[in-house]
């Protein structure tokens, strides 16, 4: 599953600005005013937010299989292909059928959940109350097979050293794929150790900042 294409935003003037916050207001009073753990719905959506039950539940595990994926290339990267190795190759390969089947839903999950465990009293380190462990629980089960998957295969990504002395990954998006793992695994350890929202949220969004990069880029895709 590759990443859903970006949402449209519509653009409102004025009049429908006041419109909107009216019918936004009789909604508010329709529902009782009442606090929900689901983010709440968005009329620019072209469709609802999922359920916290539909989104935070149990991915399954990644099986790579053979595929025709092949590396891009694009400059300055055709400057280094004679350092791209075969496992390089399979690395990438395999990374991108786990980006490619679960990573916007792993995604959308850690948000979800970053987003739940927010209470009124700002405790956002405690787990105990409506249901947000076993929440936790899902999405750091989640965390643990990908990081598991991912982990062999980024370190199996060649580094090399340009003439500065930097280090530099010779396959292209592979330096994105690693920083994502980092990121993806203190986001984890994280979520795990309590840490209140403010505290994992940096690594939440470098780790978005590097799949979407892995997603612009069209390298799995």
């Amino acid at each position: 599953m590759s990443l859903p294409p970006l949402r449209s935003r519509l653009r409102y003037g004025g009049p429908a600005i006041a419109c909107l916050a009216i019918v936004l207001s009789a909604a508010t009073v329709l529902w009782g005013g009442s606090t929900s753990h689901a983010n709440p719905p968005d009329p620019t959506e072209p469709f609802p937010a999922p359920s916290d039950r539909d989104l935070i539940r149990p991915l399954p595990i990644v099986t790579p299989t053979p595929s025709s994926w092949q590396p891009m290339f694009p400059f300055p990267y055709d400057q280094t292909k004679n350092r791209v190795t075969a496992a390089d190759i399979t690395a990438m390969r395999e990374m991108c059928q786990w980006y490619n089947f679960q990573y916007a839903t792993l995604s959308d999950q850690i948000d979800r959940v970053q987003f739940n465990r927010i209470g009124p009293d700002g405790k956002d380190f405690d787990f105990s109350r409506d249901g947000t462990q076993q929440q936790v629980d899902i999405l750091t089960a989640n965390l643990d097979e990908s990081l598991a998957f991912l982990d062999p295969r980024v370190h199996a990504l060649t580094q090399a050293q340009n003439t500065f002395g930097d280090n530099y990954f010779p396959i292209y998006k592979g330096e994105q794929f690693f920083k994502l793992y980092e990121q993806l695994f203190n986001v984890n350890n994280g979520i795990k150790a309590h840490q209140p929202d403010w505290f994992s949220g940096p690594s939440v969004q470098k780790a978005k900042r590097h799949g979407a990069d892995i997603f612009h880029s069209h390298v799995c895709g």
